[in-house]
């Protein structure tokens, strides 16, 4: 069955939301100064504070209902969603987060600079530029009077950075009750391609235990556990296979207690990356298979995180066609790609069909050049626009 793109894919209909949205465009890059000048890192709940306070403002102002969910070690959550809506209509989850990786203090050193189309600082392109485009595309539907057949449900965390590990639990339950989730993330480089896989990403802390003696005196009593962890560390380091998408990285190493003692305890850090379930699960088994080479050693594996790949289900690829037909319809060139990072996205696609990559144009996240392309903005809100104008996918698979 082919896909229907909907309303939005009528060429006068397009035209006119990309037009209203270029004329919005001054206003458009003022609101991600705005948002960008409220430092927000994921570890400074109280920071989120002025960035949730302007979003809620915006959707409430759109006659949205907004819940401000209060976090326990984070910044929380905003939900949002219309007040007026049809009684069993289906849902779309309009994804996005508020923190950065910037700490408190970033701009004095890294201040928001405007160069013609390009607005440099922390946290434009990832990813207060996508919250503005999610908000001005709610607004020129309803300029328009257009109302979605297909109901959009704002969510905005604060600790996506941070491997969501308190509102992860919520993305998955909004996603299990939607037709289709659309992630406000930043696109892939200044082609602006759409994030159509992800790999997925774990961490493991190994906790090696050994038994401690004199290093000179009696060094045959003791159990090396930096020796042992040296054993563990090569056996993390064949799970590498870089054909298949699986990078597994020791990226923290610590133990001992003094020079001259035999250790008793050693530790890792394991970053994993893997582009299937299939291999995660494989990966994952592996850690947690590890034993020891040396009598007396004994190894503790602890999970500290996990973000599943986004893989190329059925769904997300009616829904990445789609994309690309309304994308047609605006006169706009779009491409896809895979991301070697995860983000909410990755846990929301083994529930419901997932389009990543739907914010800013731009490049640098999470580097000193970290920038957005203004006038790229205005066509991204209108792609967001049609998407959420089009009906309901054909079927959850």
């Amino acid at each position: 069955m082919a896909d229907d793109p909907g309303i939005g894919a009528r060429p006068e209909l397009a035209a006119d939301v990309l037009a209203r949205l270029r004329a919005a465009g001054d206003a458009m890059a003022a609101e991600v100064e705005a948002l960008a000048a409220c430092e927000s890192p994921s570890r400074d709940p109280a920071s989120q504070e002025p960035v949730f306070a302007r979003l809620g403002a915006a959707l409430a102002a759109l006659d949205f209902r907004v819940l401000r969910l209060r976090g326990r070690t984070s910044g929380g959550q905003i939900l949002a969603r219309p007040r007026r809506r049809t009684r069993g209509a289906p849902a779309q989850l309009v994804l996005g987060h508020a923190d950065t990786v910037w700490p408190v203090g970033t701009l004095r050193e890294m201040p928001l600079v405007r160069d013609g189309d390009r607005l440099a600082g922390p946290g434009v392109y990832d990813m207060k530029a996508g919250l503005v485009q999610g908000i001005f595309a709610l607004r020129v539907l309803r300029e328009l009077e257009l109302v979605p057949a297909v109901t959009p449900v704002v969510f905005v965390n604060s600790d996506e950075e941070i491997g969501s590990p308190e509102s992860g639990a919520r993305v998955a339950r909004l996603a299990r009750v939607a037709d289709r989730v659309l992630v406000l993330e930043p696109s892939l480089g200044v082609e602006g391609r759409l994030k159509t896989t992800r790999r997925g990403v774990a961490r493991y802390a190994v906790i090696v235990r050994g038994r401690a003696a004199h290093a000179g005196l009696d060094p045959e009593k003791g159990v090396s556990a930096i020796h042992e962890l040296a054993h563990v560390v090569h056996k993390l380091h064949d799970l590498n296979d870089p054909a298949r998408g699986i990078a597994v990285n020791v990226g923290e190493v610590a133990g001992g207690i003094r020079p001259n003692v035999v250790a008793p305890e050693s530790r890792a850090v394991v970053d994993v990356r893997t582009a299937t379930r299939e291999d995660a699960r494989h990966v994952d088994a592996s850690i947690r298979g590890l034993r020891p080479e040396l009598s007396g050693a004994s190894i503790e594996i602890r999970a500290l995180s996990d973000k599943p790949p986004l893989e190329p289900t059925p769904g997300n690829r009616r829904l990445w066609t789609r994309a690309a037909a309304l994308a047609e319809a605006l006169g706009l060139p779009l491409d896809e790609g895979a991301a070697g990072g995860s983000s909410d996205g990755n846990t929301a696609s083994l529930h419901a069909p997932t389009l990543d990559g739907l914010g800013g144009v731009g490049d640098g996240a999470h580097a000193p050049g970290e920038y957005v392309c203004l006038d790229r903005m205005p066509e991204r809100a209108a792609l967001l626009a049609l998407l959420l104008l089009s009906p309901p996918l054909a079927s959850r698979s």
